[in-house]
């Protein structure tokens, strides 16, 4: 699809099961957020046009299925990180694309990515969740809320435990303002210590359209 084009996506149904969709498209906030409320989510590097996924199955954490073992929950106590919510968008998002990660070379966080979620969050669709030590940024992590969903897209640290710190802080924010689901896009060790789930992507799908709307 030819950016501009039709502001319409193929039933997510229909992608095979590691998830790509459609090649194409643009970036646009309107395109975006219609992918997301359809369980469709942008990925993809330098060298490819912009790809849309679903993958089936689809890793999410229930939040009120939030699972911190004694020792985890001692240990933040002890770092006494300190937290706050869209504060520094812009150099979360920059962190995110530019800390090095384990068996990931480079980044899928492109400079048109990072523009395109910039407008999202001055639009009040994507927020951050930022990590402090003292005054000093040691990680944070953001993703865009639609009704009751959370869609996690990325995280980072520069301090140990700083990561876990901040999907802990995410969750119970969420779950206190009612939010029920956070879409992890991809199963991961670290999510699935705190209790994330892969479920089939038709219940995934079901559910997104429900507490989207609410």
């Amino acid at each position: 699809m030819p950016p501009g084009g039709p502001l319409v996506f193929p039933d997510a149904e229909d992608a095979p099961a590691e998830g790509l969709l459609m090649a194409g498209g643009d970036l646009t906030p309107e395109r975006l957020m219609l992918g997301y409320s359809r369980g469709i989510f942008p990925w993809y590097d330098e060298d490819s046009p912009i790809l849309w996924w679903s993958p089936d199955p689809r890793c999410v954490l229930f939040t009120h299925k939030l699972h911190v073992n004694a020792r985890l929950r001692r240990t933040l106590r002890k770092c006494a990180f300190s937290f706050s919510v869209d504060t520094c968008f812009e150099r979360v998002i920059r962190l995110c694309s530019e800390v090095p990660r384990p068996g990931q070379d480079g980044t899928w966080i492109v400079p048109d990515m990072r523009e395109a979620y910039l407008r999202l969050h001055e639009l009040g669709h994507a927020h951050s969740v930022e990590v402090w030590d003292g005054g000093e940024l040691v990680g944070g992590l953001y993703g865009v809320k639609l009704g009751r969903v959370f869609f996690g897209e990325s995280m980072f640290h520069l301090r140990s435990y700083a990561s876990k710190a901040a999907v802990v802080f995410l969750v119970e924010q969420l779950r206190a303002q009612g939010v029920e689901l956070l879409d992890c896009q991809q199963a991961t060790p670290h999510m699935m210590r705190f209790g994330a789930e892969e479920i089939p992507r038709r219940r995934f799908l079901s559910l997104v359209r429900r507490l989207c709307a609410e």
